[in-house]
């Protein structure tokens, strides 16, 4: 189940399309090894998750994101062909070719919801020269002062990151913190420095007003070894934390910055797409006025590479050929906010509910300021609230109808339930079946 095998050319089963070259990955694996396996060993790049522990069949069968989704797509949109044992107990190989309406719900309908996929073959891509990331941090004294630093930001998104190489996160942090911790591809150190010029110089114009004008940090490599765990081991050991468990590998490793979610108990968490239209020039203050008001009940963050507006045609035209809310191809980023407290394992003390529900509250205020301005915005599937309203709307939007009838042709009886997953309306929290 974590096999992996690199096809310098593959034609899916049945059809008669060109081969191209592609990799077939066990449902078991983690993106990691085929990170290592596609672009450490054979110099292509595959489109998965930007966690290195993200498992491969959840993120695909949610139709998820990396790091440079901006340039090369939703990973569903790369799917070519799948294995998947159906409720009846058949092995089925699905593609455009072959069972094309089970293939196309596997790209977006939602991990586990139409059977036990044991396989997937994806397309990869040509190689960027590099990969590389830029870090910033800026602080403003004054409620107002922050406001135009989201502004001044906004528009320098908008002129210089809104693009096919920029990718991850902006942050608007209740202290009046703005925190950029972005990526880049295809672009040199120089290059992806100068973008962040014209911000640069408005906080220096305005030297009283702000902090952390010297905190840029531009770092690029060779994309061909962003996922060598050699190369953190002897370079950048800061950067990871290596899996210390006996018999791990030396290179297998996750990214220190996502350590606090290992165990997390979620208070709370909740995503929207973010429609382009709010990037106009006419249409930036609005987006400012709602981001901002959110800042001041919870850090609210736009992760830009999870809304696929401003990539390449071609990754929007795969984009708009899986199951997901299309309102993800229109969407210059996905916003998520969400609150955790420390893990809750045994031993370990119980969680602090009052602390949890006033985060909880904060965390829905804060979505609700964005929603100000987005008001009809779907949310993402595998990045969601659990009590998600209307959630066939939000996270397929008019694709809903035709998941249901797939769903109903190959899992009449519903033996695999999935929490607000496609056809769960007649079933109970328990998963046993409602009378009608």
């Amino acid at each position: 189940m974590n096999a992996i095998t690199v096809h310098d050319a593959f034609t899916p089963e049945g059809s008669n399309a060109a081969p191209v070259p592609a990799i077939s990955v066990g449902a078991g694996s983690i993106w990691l090894h085929v990170y290592q396996a596609v672009t450490g060993g054979a110099g292509r790049y595959v489109q998965g998750g930007g966690c290195t522990t993200v498992g491969v069949g959840g993120l695909l069968l949610g139709n998820g994101f990396g790091s440079f989704s901006k340039a090369y797509g939703s990973a569903g949109a790369s799917l070519l062909e799948a294995e998947i044992v159906t409720a009846d107990g058949a092995v089925h190989v699905v593609n455009a070719a072959l069972e094309p309406d089970l293939f196309w719900a596997l790209k977006g309908g939602g991990g586990g919801t139409f059977g036990v996929v044991t396989r997937f073959t994806l397309a990869t891509h040509a190689l960027p020269e590099t990969f590389g990331a830029a870090s910033l941090t800026l602080k403003a004294h004054s409620d107002e002062a922050f406001r135009k630093l989201l502004a001044r930001f906004v528009a320098l998104y908008e002129e210089n990151l809104f693009n096919p190489h920029w990718g991850e996160q902006a942050r608007a942090r209740p202290d009046n913190v703005l925190q950029l911790s972005l990526t880049f591809q295809g672009l040199s150190k120089a290059e992806a420095t100068a973008a962040f010029k014209p911000l640069l110089e408005f906080v220096d114009a305005n030297k009283d007003d702000y902090e952390g004008q010297n905190s840029l940090s531009v770092a690029s490599v060779s994309a061909r070894y962003l996922w060598n765990g050699w190369l953190y081991r002897t370079l950048a050991r800061s950067v990871v934390e290596f899996d210390q468990r006996s018999g791990a590998s030396w290179t297998d490793f996750w990214w220190a910055a996502t350590s606090g979610e290992i165990g997390a108990f979620w208070h709370a968490y909740a995503s929207a797409w973010m429609p382009q239209s709010l990037l106009k020039p006419e249409n930036q203050q609005r987006l400012v006025t709602a981001w901002f008001a959110a800042s001041r009940q919870w850090g609210t963050t736009f992760h830009f590479n999870k809304g696929l507006a401003g990539a390449p045609e071609a990754a929007l035209r795969a984009a708009r050929d899986t199951a997901t809310n299309p309102d993800m191809v229109d969407a210059f980023a996905l916003a998520i906010i969400g609150a955790a407290g420390p893990a809750v394992f045994d031993g370990l003390p119980a969680p602090d509910l009052g602390k949890a529900a006033a985060q909880r509250d904060r965390v829905y205020a804060a979505m609700a300021a964005l929603r100000a301005v987005a008001p009809d915005t779907g949310a993402y599937f595998n990045e969601s609230d659990y009590f998600q309203k209307d959630w066939q709307q939000a996270f397929w939007g008019a694709n809903y109808e035709r998941l249901l009838e797939v769903k109903r042709r190959y899992d009449p009886d519903g033996l695999f339930y999935v929490h607000h997953g496609v056809g769960s309306e007649g079933w109970s929290a328990d998963g046993f079946a409602h009378e009608g």
